[in-house]
């Protein structure tokens, strides 16, 4: 099932209350990309915490890989569209060196894609592996009330 028919419409608020994205054409760019706020400053935690990305504190690692399993409009792969048949690490089962899953960056920093719901597939699966490429296992996630 595709990620953007399971969180509703919008609008979307942070744990702070700041706007994210007012409609899901928003939130995935179907009409104009970028027109979302996640970013660093924007994407934080349940607690309203910031999450280190590119740009951190010396000596904390980078954690700006989330786990989303989608393409940039927030639809599932097709099967067969990787090397491992998913992007959804086996629909978030696996947990092994094998294996992989599309991240986004929430800080939208990196050299070559910086969606932040499909930037690159990772290496494997395992916490190890998510840690290789800037990644802590994190998810984004999308309620309504």
């Amino acid at each position: 099932m595709n990620a953007r028919d399971r969180i509703g419409n919008g609008p979307w608020y942070n744990a702070k209350g700041v706007l994210i994205a007012a409609s899901l054409a928003d939130l995935h760019g179907d009409i104009q990309r970028d027109s979302n706020l996640i970013y660093r400053e924007t994407a934080l935690t349940e607690k309203g915490e910031l999450v280190n990305g590119r740009v951190r504190p010396e000596g904390t690692n980078n954690e700006h890989d989330i786990l989303t399993g989608s393409d940039s409009h927030g639809r599932a792969y097709s099967a067969g569209a990787s090397r491992n048949n998913n992007y959804t690490c086996d629909n978030w089962t696996n947990g092994s060196a094998e294996g992989s899953a599309m991240i986004g960056h929430h800080d939208r920093v990196s050299s070559w894609n910086t969606s932040w719901n499909s930037s690159h597939a990772t290496n494997g699966c395992s916490l190890e592996k998510l840690n290789e490429s800037g990644g802590a296992g994190r998810f984004y996630c999308f309620a309504e009330d």
